[in-house]
This record gives C-alpha cells, sequence and structure tokens, in this order.
C-alpha cells in the first residue's frame, strides 16, 4: 500500500504541471474510513490557486476546442484502455481512500472507464442540421459548438465514476475542464488526472483542484466570466446553493442531487429475484449511493416473505475493511456518517418500526455499519421522506397498484425507482407513472454509460451519459444564409 500511495500524484494539476497550494501550504488528511486513520495528504487549494486552474483551462480552450474530434476521440480512448491496465492500482486507491469492497471498486474502475470509452465514440458525432426556412427565404443552419470553460464537481462515493461521467462528455464535445473532487476522496481523481495525461490530453485541458474551502473557491470560479459551465453531483441543498450562485452570472447548470428511491414489489413478483434487486439497488456502494433503493414497498401479501427473505440475505453480508478477502461491503465513509445511521435506526424503532437484522455498529475500528432491514414500517415513518445513504432497508406494505404509486410519488426527490412485477404491462405501466428521471423494471442495477441519467422534481437538472450527455457541454447555435 506504501508504494501504490507514493507513486500517486497529490498536488494540485494545473497546466499540465503538478504543484503545491499557492498560499499557506495548508493540506488536506485523507482517511482510510475502515480504520480512521491518514494515509495521504493533499493540497487544500486557495482561491488564487482555483482562478489559476480557470486561467490554465481558457488559454488551453481554443486549441482543445479546434482539435480534429477524431484526436479527441482517440485521446479519450488511450484514457479508457490505459484506466482497464491500471484496474487494481486505481481499485486499491478507491478501497483505501472511499471504503467500499474491492469487488465493488474494480467493478466501479471498469465502469467509470466506460465514460470514457463511449464518449470517445460521441466525440465524432457532433451533429447539426439544415433545413429550408417555412418562409422559403433562407436556409437555417444549426450548429453545435463548445459551451467553453467547465467547472465540474464530485462526490466522494464513486470518485472515479463520478469524474469520468463529467470530464469525458466536456473533452469530447471540445471543452476544457477544472475538477474540484471531494475533499474525503481526492487521491482517485488526481490518478485520473495523470493517466488522461499519459493519454494524450494537453496541459491545461484538465485541471484538478482539491479544497476544502469549497464556500470560498467554487463561488470566486463561477464568478469568473471565463467559467461557462457547472456540472454538479451532490446533495439537493448544496446543488440549490449552487444553482443560485450561478444564476448570478448566467452560467450553465446541470446537477444531479439527492435521491429517494422507492422499490416496489407487487403480488406477483419472484420475490427471490426481488430479493437479489434489493441486495444490488440497496447494498452497492453500502447505500452510498444517490439511486440506492431508499424505500421498500411491498405488497401486503409478501410482505413478510420479502422482509425475512431479504433480512437473511442481508445478515449473511460479509462486513470489513474492502481489501480481505471475502468482504462484501465495507464502511462508511466518516464517522458523521455512522451517526447518522444510529439515529435513523434509532428515530424508526421508536416510531414502531421492528427491526428484522443488524440495526447497529460493529465493534470495531472504523465506521462500519451492520446491513440493516427494518419491518412494519408504517407510511408516515419519517426514515422515508430522506436519503439514507447506508445499509439501511426499511419495508413499508402497501394494498393496491395506485396506492404503490402514491407512496412511490410523495417525494421531494425523483431520480430513481425500481419495480418488480411477473406483469410486463403492469410493470411498464407504472413505470410511467412514477415521477423519476429512470426506472429500473425487474432489475436493481441500472446505471449504464450508455443511457441518459437524471432526475426530476429535487433530483436534478439535465442528463449525463447517453447520447445527450455530450450536448450538456455544447451551445446550439443558428446560421441564417441564403444560397
Amino acid at each position: 500500500m506504501t508504494q501504490l500511495l507514493d507513486s500517486t500524484p497529490t498536488g494540485l494539476y494545473i497546466g499540465g504541471v503538478w504543484e503545491p497550494a499557492a498560499s499557506d501550504g495548508a493540506e488536506i488528511e485523507v482517511y482510510d474510513p475502515s480504520t480512521a486513520e491518514v494515509i495521504a495528504t493533499v493540497p487544500n487549494a486557495s482561491v488564487e490557486d482555483a482562478l489559476a486552474a480557470v486561467t490554465a483551462a481558457h488559454h488551453a480552450l481554443a486549441g482543445w476546442a479546434d482539435t480534429a474530434p477524431r484526436t479527441r476521440a482517440e485521446i479519450l480512448r488511450r484514457a479508457f484502455e490505459l484506466m482497464i491496465e491500471n484496474e487494481e492500482r486505481l481499485a486499491t486507491l478507491i478501497v483505501l481512500e472511499m471504503g467500499k469492497a474491492y469487488g465493488e471498486a474494480a467493478a466501479e474502475v471498469r465502469y467509470a472507464a466506460e465514460f470514457f470509452r463511449w464518449f470517445s465514440e460521441e466525440a465524432v458525432r457532433n451533429i447539426g442540421s439544415v433545413q429550408v426556412a417555412p418562409g422559403g427565404d433562407k436556409r437555417i443552419l444549426v450548429v453545435h459548438q463548445p459551451i467553453g470553460v467547465s467547472l465540474l464537481i464530485t462526490p466522494w462515493n464513486f470518485p472515479a465514476a463520478m469524474a469520468t461521467r463529467k470530464i469525458a462528455p466536456a473533452l469530447a464535445a471540445g471543452c476544457t475542464v477544472v475538477l474540484k473532487p471531494a475533499s474525503d476522496t481526492p487521491l482517485t481523481a488526481l490518478a485520473l488526472a495523470d493517466l488522461l495525461e499519459q493519454a494524450g490530453a494537453p496541459p491545461g485541458v484538465v485541471n484538478v483542484v482539491s479544497s476544502r474551502r469549497s464556500s470560498e473557491v467554487v463561488p470566486a470560479m463561477l464568478a469568473d466570466p471565463r467559467v461557462r459551465k457547472l456540472s454538479f453531483t451532490g446533495s439537493t441543498a448544496v446543488g440549490s446553493q449552487l444553482l443560485g450562485q450561478a444564476a448570478l452570472h448566467i452560467v450553465d447548470s446541470s446537477m444531479e442531487l439527492g435521491g429517494n428511491a422507492p422499490f416496489l414489489v407487487f403480488e406477483d413478483a419472484d420475490i427471490a429475484a426481488a430479493v437479489d434487486g434489493a441486495m444490488i439497488a440497496k447494498l452497492r456502494n453500502g447505500g452510498q449511493s444517490c439511486i440506492a433503493a431508499n424505500r421498500f414497498l411491498v405488497h401486503e401479501s409478501v410482505a413478510d416473505e420479502f422482509s425475512s427473505d431479504l433480512a437473511k440475505a442481508m445478515g449473511a453480508v460479509a462486513v470489513g475493511p474492502g481489501l480481505e478477502d471475502g468482504v462484501e461491503l465495507g464502511p462508511l465513509i466518516n464517522q458523521q456518517a455512522q451517526q447518522d445511521m444510529r439515529d435513523l435506526v434509532g428515530s424508526s424503532v421508536d416510531f414502531g418500526a421492528a427491526v428484522a437484522v443488524g440495526g447497529q455498529a460493529p465493534e470495531r475500528p472504523g465506521y462500519f455499519w451492520e446491513p440493516t432491514v427494518l419491518a412494519n414500517v408504517s407510511p408516515d415513518n419519517p426514515i422515508l421522506n430522506q436519503e439514507i445513504f447506508g445499509p439501511v432497508a426499511p419495508v413499508v406494505s402497501f394494498a393496491t397498484e395506485d396506492e404503490a404509486i402514491t407512496l412511490a410519488n410523495n417525494s421531494i426527490h425523483g431520480l430513481a425507482a425500481y419495480l418488480y412485477s411477473g406483469d410486463l404491462e403492469r410493470g411498464l405501466r407504472v413505470a410511467e407513472a412514477i415521477e423519476s428521471g429512470m426506472v429500473g423494471v425487474n432489475r436493481g442495477l441500472i446505471s449504464d454509460p450508455a443511457a441518459p441519467f437524471g432526475g426530476v422534481k429535487e433530483s436534478g437538472i439535465g442528463r449525463e451519459g447517453g447520447q445527450v450527455g455530450m450536448h450538456e457541454y455544447l451551445e446550439t447555435k443558428y446560421i441564417a444564409a441564403d444560397w
């Protein structure tokens, strides 16, 4: 581990150069959540550092925008190949700074790499249009041009995938970027910058600044007229603040915010398949995912069976440090997250829920929490109104399809949803009725770089991935001409 950490860059990456922080030399300590021990330090960037990164991105913009789409595509393709070649190294780094089990970390590396491959293919498909105006007096030409310097702010829960999901479409479109990764997990982002440099990304095209001074550096960058795009993944509360700051300067914004995903199980569902899907939708990344199943809405005729089988499956999960053999569930990200689980479970039990399995932190170092199933949860239990972000699964029963839809839509969020039914017609009908940007029908895993990812209501604005992902970083220009 020491060799891996020693070989990972720990500076600010600005204009193709690794640098310390410019001002006071302050540093951010990076912790291993399985031991609560410091494993590395990175610079705590100041406003001066952040604006230097914007300057570097601005200076590189014209040249990168004019670079042939095929050349941009080949650099992204090479970045994909380098990530796959470095899967073990990157996965281990993710485990060390974020805590997830190694198998999940390796899967994240492969998933993250796919964004580079997908957008390497989309980079050459910036397709415009031409038509005769209805009046016949001119032609209407429509072209799509790079929006400009893009500020990308990513969370800690998927330190590789959340970065590549933003960097790849921005670079494919011809934009340059400043990435501010979460201060809990900066090492993976810095390793990705190193790989992008190896792949051929010119200096200034990708810049990475780590900072705990978000309240200072982000508004300063948004106030810089050279920054024309903001893409943020994180909580709804922070996203709302950033939208307000971006609005002051009319900065185009994409927001992938909080979720409260319902997981519906109808009476005609294959219960074994539903439990398998629930384990994926709930325990992926230890439940620390914006699309994690948050509320399990189960028909009253199968609620006991589902709760019992889910409790057995959750109780059999091996919990421990992510690099240990056989471990399926690692720690939560920090002590506050562990305390949040303690408070949520305690208040839910006080409200009448029954702990079917788990419900406590194991006696060991680090920020672990046992996989937990809460049975007999009433529809008005407060746990159903917030994003759990941990391995806790509350089960609520319903009687009719209409009631299930009403319960599913009873949230300010609308990012993801899941449903299990043996009736495809019902499945598609309910999927259309649920107020959510994404719905898994008889599937517990829905993420795919080739699919549009995003939500409705207070879960966000815009879409990442899919064919529309690159268009988040393009401006549409209309040219009137007559020949």
